[in-house]
């Protein structure tokens, strides 16, 4: 299913040297900035690497976060903010706003902007591992995973460090809260749609499917709402994926909801819900359409020319005629002119985010190399000031390539 998600691009970022020659006064002091440095570096470059998978992650971002962590954590065993967190100056571009980055000289706005790359990648991690030709059940349940562990990353990092930075985020920026709670909850949509084909596959329920169709379209509604008050030059392509979807669960739900009721013998209620489903997969057509001509950053996700939505249509036109057919032989029972209301309650397979902590303080800290770096010495060599108006050159990110559609997530 390449193509099937929607992915805005990285934060791009200026190198960062941590070269804090004249303060770094000891030869542990210069140990820690040599290999925040490279762990840094290591990191980026993991970031645009196709072959990076969840583990190599994992592994990179404990030892860049472990070593930033002497920069934010109080050290000295007072309450006193950390006396490094200010002295380097850090710029990060935005997924929604082009090259020209912001700059703070603040060492959480780098632990904040850097994890918020982090969960991209997950996010992009999983959307290339859905992409992939006959992908096993493990395979899905990481992509289910990836997409967790990026909403718990989005989530830690709005709830515990955002609210810390002394500079607040500009509006449409992505450190802002609408921006990150769109992010958070896409991804739980997301993942839901991997619980979705699981239950197809395995013909789960109809009803189950309907409400968790259903639950997955309110999500990505409410993913649509959080972004209207913000600039459509920036967000008008990322609000037509997040509708097509919507649109696109809502059929499912009513497709599978009318055959809960024809299973209780309510055909008519059943024709008219299979109407309303066919409504619905009109609407997501042509917001495929709107959303494939719509100008904006990231990449262009290509649903309606997937097999699992094609599948969608044939199924809803099929079961429709069906019913049609019944009502004409068997029930002629009126059809309403109104579409049932959908009170559809999943009780199972809805996604939470996976709870994330950044990882302890790295071993090479200890009150001794803390107090080693002496402030009062000042930088030999100084930077110059921030200059936000200066673009930072975009992360180069793999292009991904169709490979064979199964027409499902899980085969």
């Amino acid at each position: 299913m390449t193509h099937w998600f929607h992915r805005n691009p990285l934060k791009a970022t200026a190198p960062v040297s941590f070269s804090l020659y004249g303060v770094a006064a000891s030869t542990g002091a210069n140990k820690i900035c040599n290999d925040l440095k490279a762990a840094r570096a290591r990191l980026l470059e993991l970031l645009t690497d196709v072959t990076a998978n969840a583990e190599m992650m994992k592994n990179a971002t404990d030892a860049y976060f472990s070593l930033l962590q002497g920069f934010i954590i109080s050290l000295d065993g007072t309450t006193q903010e950390n006396k490094l967190r200010f002295i380097q100056n850090f710029k990060w571009t935005d997924t929604l706003q082009g090259n020209t980055p912001s700059a703070q000289q603040d060492a959480v706005f780098e632990l904040v902007s850097m994890g918020f790359n982090v969960a991209l990648w997950y996010t992009k991690f999983g959307s290339r591992m859905s992409g992939k030709e006959d992908i096993t059940e493990n395979e899905a349940k990481e992509v289910h995973r990836s997409l967790k562990t990026a909403a718990g990353i989005f989530r830690h990092l709005k709830d515990s460090y955002i609210p810390r930075l002394i500079t607040p985020a500009e509006k449409g920026r992505d450190l802002e809260a609408r921006v990150i709670d769109t992010y958070i909850v896409q991804c739980q949509a997301e993942a839901q749609e991997v619980t979705i084909a699981r239950a197809i596959e395995l013909k789960h329920n109809a009803n189950l499917i309907a409400a968790l169709a259903y639950e997955t379209a309110n999500f990505y509604q409410k993913a649509d709402h959080t972004l209207t008050s913000l600039e459509p030059d920036y967000t008008a392509k990322w609000r037509k994926y997040l509708q097509l979807k919507q649109c696109f669960y809502m059929a499912y739900a009513y497709c599978y909801h009318g055959q809960t009721l024809l299973a209780s013998d309510k055909c008519g209620e059943s024709i008219r819900s299979l109407q309303e489903a066919e409504k619905f997969y009109g609407k997501a057509e042509d917001l495929c359409k709107e959303y494939r001509q719509t100008k904006g950053p990231g990449s262009t996700a290509k649903p309606s020319e997937q097999l699992f939505f094609r599948k969608l249509g044939s199924w809803i036109k099929n079961t429709l005629e069906k019913c049609q057919r019944e009502n004409g032989f068997i029930y002629f029972q009126k059809v309403p002119p109104e579409a049932p209301q959908l009170e559809l309650k999943a009780n199972y397979g809805l996604v939470e985010p996976i709870p994330f902590e950044f990882p302890a303080l790295h071993p090479q800290w200890s009150p001794e190399v803390y107090a080693s770096f002496d402030l009062t010495k000042g930088l030999k060599d100084d930077k110059a000031k921030p200059k936000p108006e200066e673009e930072v050159k975009p992360m180069k990110e793999p292009d991904l390539k169709p490979q064979k559609d199964s027409g499902c997530l899980i085969s």
